[in-house]
């Protein structure tokens, strides 16, 4: 509690009116209200992605992608234009670039949706799998990848071919990652005697040539026999011959 102050004789004072006295509360009021610069600029938050706006996201990433695909299998990167990707894709420019920053951002997000998919056959590969059943069902699903996805293929073979200037990242990240792990998942198989002794990288990498090969060279098959992977019997006949070749020399002796 404070001291009492003394009393101190002033003169007397005209008093002020009333809403002269309100004035200034009614001011400092105003510019305790009145926002700051910081918020006033402060942008409107974005709005929600429902479920359904998220499905549209997806829908319209996907459908430029398969459109970027098309082009780039026939035509390569350089050969072709944003404006060819938004007019298959049924969409504006504009709008692609809503979704991918540039025409190399739609060239990766192509090659990396492509090796996500070319890798799950080998991801199916686990310790507890039998491994000849294993490799066998792996060489059938990497011919049919090869049979329903052409232009995919194709791609992919034409960015390694070319060095994987844009690919590299991914390479030396996510497949050497799950080539890593693969790799110990076939030595101890051949450690318990499930597979006769080879190097498990060169097994993977025979198994990649193997089945690739139907794709990748799909014209000089086609001008040597006549067929190809668009004929269900050629692709039963070289996912016969493909598991004979490897599992046979595989088996322990």
């Amino acid at each position: 509690m404070t001291a009492a102050r003394p009393t101190v004789s002033l003169p007397l004072r005209t008093a002020r009116p009333a809403a002269s006295r309100a004035a200034p509360a009614a001011d400092a009021a105003g510019a305790r209200a009145e926002p700051s610069r910081g918020e006033a600029s402060r942008p409107e938050p974005l709005r929600a992605k429902t479920p359904h706006r998220l499905r549209r996201i997806a829908e319209k990433r996907t459908a430029i992608l398969d459109a970027a695909l098309s082009l780039f299998s026939r035509n390569g990167l350089h050969g072709t234009t944003v404006e060819q990707i938004a007019r298959t894709a049924a969409v504006s420019k504009t709008n692609l670039f809503y979704y991918f920053a540039s025409k190399e951002e739609v060239y990766v997000g192509v090659l990396s949706r492509l090796l996500d998919q070319w890798l799950d056959p080998l991801r199916a590969l686990e310790v507890e799998t039998d491994p000849v059943e294993g490799i066998r069902a792996y060489i059938s699903r990497k011919i049919r990848f090869s049979r329903t996805h052409p232009e995919a293929s194709r791609l992919f073979c034409l960015e390694v071919v070319q060095g994987a200037p844009l690919l590299r990242p991914e390479l030396e990240t996510a497949l050497k990652q799950l080539v890593d792990a693969k790799t110990e998942v076939i030595a101890g198989w051949i450690a318990a005697g499930k597979l006769a002794p080879v190097d498990p990288h060169h097994l993977i990498f025979a198994l990649w040539a193997t089945t690739q090969h139907y794709a990748d060279f799909a014209p000089q098959i086609d001008a040597l026999l006549g067929r190809g992977l668009d004929e269900e019997a050629f692709v039963e006949e070289a996912t016969r011959n493909v598991q004979r070749l490897i599992l046979d020399g595989l088996r322990p002796r």
